[in-house]
């Protein structure tokens, strides 16, 4: 029988520093909403469909730095005597390890740290393992949070691992279910989504799977063309041969890319990673989980900076990916009332040396004719059929995750997963969404919860009069409802009403993120300007403060704001670098340079993905000062497509 046990490890991770005290309504730089597709009318592959530009109703976790310390982390291990799985149930459940006990050797990358990076949905994010991503397109919102964990028994006796969530902004439950039978040699993922609303909604899905990047590796997949972004276009292209390059032998490619492959209907769905011995991963699915996808760092002094900057002696990754659409550049429609469900398996494999050596598509007509030779083709699909039953068993609840699921009606679907409310603040939102009537909170209090979306704004709408008429709180929500369906004049006009009613610095910033987005940038400047002053202390309202007032152009109050701030303010990595950014804009560039370059050079322990920004200004300065050109240092160099 297999074992199931729940461990603890110590880990060296960064501290999250909490969730923001602001709604995301500007959000974050997102690559998929701002491409063009030269693609054939046969392609479908939804692009832009179900995009966001922000992560509203969740909060950023925009306030880690890049200070480790040792860190107690629960685990969660499922091992037989050929596999052993290690699970992190308080980092979105992340796949942590994945152990071939046969050989000795973890088949996944593991990072040595939990280094936090803004590179997720809600900016946190962490290098290492297999993550889940669900609902909206990037990286999990559920990345650093503790999900739903449970343990229950399938037909034969063996342990279940089941995590589960509720996704805000799709409205849907996901639910996934890991074992390991006694003589199996691949892991079991049993997934589920519901979407048990009358709408279609859009949905996201991709395994997202850190894996060793091997010298002389490659990956096998059972494709001829992949979907690709390069030269300012999304486009198909023929593989395994790209611009003179095999791409499928990873550390040949010379920039940061995504190959999205295209896998006929009727091959099985897999992509495996393998050294030059030819041993490695291989990941297997039923058809839902139809697509498979190669990310490269690339070979760049900006891709070698990040590979470096998530890590500190855990080595180069590369990433392989299973999703549901053909591509990440676009959701699927889910149809109301349905289920998704599907199978994957996470295993070793091994390729003959005659094999290894010949070209891709030779080893993946070997590999596509193993498993179809192989009865665990056959056997994964109907282990998805079999397993049904279990997966709408009851399972012992260890471990709860957020309360906001159990704020929704379950239906039949859903009925066999437990939700609970222990946050005192959703009592309070419960009772609202009951009688209408919403609690009211000092002004200078944290909002507690961002519960009004475009689905319910008309309930509050409708419950307005009578004891919310003069409720701030409620005058500010509303103003966020109205915020996320666009209509931006009814934003302010509640946001106004808000403030006008107790003067508080989170109708100001709404102001501002209303003024912003409606061209009216010296208003915008003048209400985050005032919120600052109800705020001066809170490291999340600053940076957002800055970053309006930097969106702004208001580079003269940039400057005069900052240096009032307390040392210990002025030291944050993204203030800083707002403030000589200003400097640099006012003419004042020996005195940006200065500031650039002091001690070991101006660290952002949340710069974006992809963003040039410090590197664009380092360039200039430098240009301005000296006059050259010269090339970017490496510690600024974060740009790499």
């Amino acid at each position: 029988m297999s074992q199931f046990r729940v461990e603890t490890k110590t880990m060296r991770a960064a501290e999250s520093g909490g969730e923001s005290c602001l709604p995301d309504l500007l959000g974050e730089r997102i690559l998929q909403n701002h491409l063009e597709f030269q693609l054939g009318e046969e392609d479908e592959i939804y692009e832009g469909y179900g995009s966001l530009q922000n992560a509203y109703p969740y909060r950023q976790y925009n306030q880690y730095t890049r200070k480790l310390q040792p860190v107690r982390v629960q685990t969660i291990i499922l091992e037989n005597r050929y596999i052993k799985a290690v699970f992190l149930p308080e980092y979105g459940g992340r796949l942590w390890e994945l152990w071939d006990k046969e050989t000795g050797r973890n088949l996944l990358y593991t990072n040595d740290v939990l280094q936090l990076a803004n590179l997720a949905v809600r900016n946190a994010w962490f290098s290492g393992g297999v993550e889940w991503n669900i609902g909206v397109i990037g990286h999990n919102p559920f990345t650093i949070d503790q999900l739903y964990t449970a343990r229950l028994e399938d037909e034969e006796g063996n342990p279940v691992l089941r995590m589960y969530e509720y996704e805000r902004i799709r409205g849907v439950v996901y639910q996934m279910d890991f074992w390991l039978g006694e003589e199996d040699r691949f892991l079991n993922c049993r997934m589920r989504i519901v979407n048990e609303s009358t709408e279609v909604i859009p949905m996201y899905w991709w395994s997202n799977i850190a894996a060793p990047e091997y010298e002389k590796g490659n990956i096998i997949v059972p494709a001829a063309q992949a979907y690709t972004f390069a030269d300012g276009v999304v486009s198909k292209v023929d593989i395994p041969m790209v611009k003179g390059i095999d791409i499928t032998e990873y550390q040949k490619i010379p920039k940061s890319v995504d190959y999205f492959f295209e896998i006929p209907k009727s091959d099985p769905k897999y992509i495996a990673n393998v050294d030059e011995t030819g041993y490695g991963l291989l990941h297997i699915s039923t058809d839902r989980l139809r697509s498979r996808k190669l990310f490269s760092w690339g070979n760049g002094d900006a891709s070698d900076h990040w590979q470096e900057f998530l890590t500190d002696r855990a080595g180069r990754y590369i990433e392989i990916q299973a999703g549901l659409g053909k591509t990440q550049y676009g959701c699927l429609p889910m149809a109301p009332h349905t289920a998704w469900e599907w199978m994957e398996q996470y295993g070793p494999v091994r390729i003959p040396e005659e094999i290894r050596r010949k070209p891709h598509a030779d080893r993946a007509a070997y590999l596509t004719g193993q498993i179809l030779d192989s009865v665990r083709w056959e056997q994964m699909k109907e282990k998805l059929q079999n397993t049904k039953k279990m997966a709408r068993t009851k399972a012992i609840l260890l471990e709860t995750g957020s309360g906001y699921g159990a704020l929704e009606t379950r239906s039949s679907r859903t009925a066999h997963l437990e939700f609970q409310m222990n946050e005192p603040s959703l009592q309070k939102w419960k009772h609202f969404f009951e009688t209408g009537v919403l609690h009211c909170p000092g002004p200078e209090e944290e909002p507690d919860q961002f519960l009004i979306t475009a689905d319910n704004v008309s309930f509050l709408e409708t419950h307005m009069e009578g004891m919310n008429q003069n409720n701030w709180y409620a005058h500010y929500h509303l103003g966020l409802g109205y915020y996320i369906q666009e209509r931006y004049e009814e934003a302010r006009k509640e946001m106004q009403i808000s403030y006008e009613l107790e003067k508080n610095p989170w109708a100001l910033h709404g102001l501002a993120c209303i003024g912003l987005v409606t061209g009216e940038k010296e208003k915008a400047a003048g209400h985050i300007l005032e919120g600052i002053k109800m705020r001066p202390e809170s490291i999340s309202y600053l940076k957002e403060g800055f970053k309006i007032l930097h969106l702004c152009e208001q580079y003269r109050s940039v400057t005069d704001l900052y240096e009032q701030l307390q040392p210990d303010m002025q030291a944050v990595g993204k203030i800083r670098f707002y403030y000589i950014s200003a400097l640099h804009q006012m003419g004042k560039d020996e005195q940006a340079y200065r500031l650039l370059e002091e001690g070991n050079g101006l660290e952002i322990p949340d710069i974006r993905e992809g963003e040039d920004a410090i590197a664009s200004l380092w360039t200039e300065l430098n240009h301005s000062l000296t006059g050259e050109k010269k090339e970017v240092p490496r510690r600024y160099n974060f740009k790499v497509y």
